[in-house]
C-alpha cells in the first residue's frame, strides 16, 4: 500500500492499525460485554462461574476467527502478536480502548475468585491473556488441530476444550500468602 494514502486516509501507520483493531474488536467486545452480562442476570446476583465468564470471552473471539469477512484466522493471529509484542502506542490505544470491557471481567472474575487479591488477580489475567495471545498468534496450534480436526468448528471446539482447563486452572489456584516463597524443585 502507498503510505501517502495511508497518511491521507488514516493520518499515520499507527492510526491506520488502531482503525483495523477499532473495526474489529468493538462488534467482538460488545458481544463479550452481552454475553457477560446475560449471565449477570441468569446468575441472579451469585458469583458466575470462572469456566462461564472464560467462555464468554473465548466465544466471541473464536466466532471472529471463522469470520473470513472481518479477517477471520489472520486477524487473531495479528491481535495475537499486538498483544505478545506491543509497541506503545498499541499497549496504550487497547488500554484505553477498552477500559470498560476489561473492568466488567475483572470485577466478574473478582466476585468468583474471592480468595485472590485484585493485584494477584491482575497477574493471572495477565498470564491468561499471555497463553491466548500466544496461541493466536502462533500456527503452532493451528497445525496440531488440523491434524486432527475436520473443519474449523471442530478447531474451536478442541481450542476450548484444551486451553479452558488450563486456563481456569491457573485462575483458581490457592494464593500465595505474603510470607510463603516459591519453592523450585531441583532435579536431584
Amino acid at each position: 500500500m502507498n503510505l501517502a494514502a495511508v497518511n491521507y486516509h488514516f493520518g499515520s501507520k499507527e492510526e491506520l492499525f488502531q482503525s483495523v483493531l477499532t473495526r474489529r474488536l468493538d462488534p467482538m467486545n460488545q458481544e463479550r460485554i452481552e454475553l457477560l452480562e446475560k449471565l449477570e442476570r441468569e446468575s441472579s446476583g451469585r458469583p458466575i462461574s470462572v469456566e462461564k465468564i472464560l467462555s464468554s470471552m473465548l466465544i466471541p473471539a473464536l466466532k471472529l476467527a471463522r469470520d473470513e469477512r472481518r479477517g477471520g484466522k489472520n486477524f487473531l493471529r495479528l491481535l495475537g502478536r499486538a498483544y505478545a509484542d506491543p509497541a506503545p502506542f498499541i499497549r496504550h490505544f487497547l488500554s484505553q480502548q477498552y477500559v470498560e470491557m476489561i473492568g466488567r471481567y475483572k470485577e466478574a472474575f473478582q466476585k468468583s475468585l474471592p480468595h485472590l487479591s485484585r493485584q494477584e488477580l491482575t497477574w493471572r489475567l495477565h498470564f491468561v491473556m499471555g497463553a491466548l495471545s500466544y496461541t493466536l498468534a502462533g500456527t503452532d496450534a493451528l497445525k496440531l488441530f488440523a491434524q486432527v480436526a475436520v473443519n474449523d468448528k471442530d478447531n474451536d471446539e478442541l481450542l476450548l476444550q484444551r486451553l479452558a482447563p488450563f486456563l481456569v486452572a491457573g485462575l483458581k489456584a490457592p494464593a500465595l500468602g505474603d510470607t510463603r516463597k516459591l519453592e523450585l524443585v531441583s532435579g536431584d
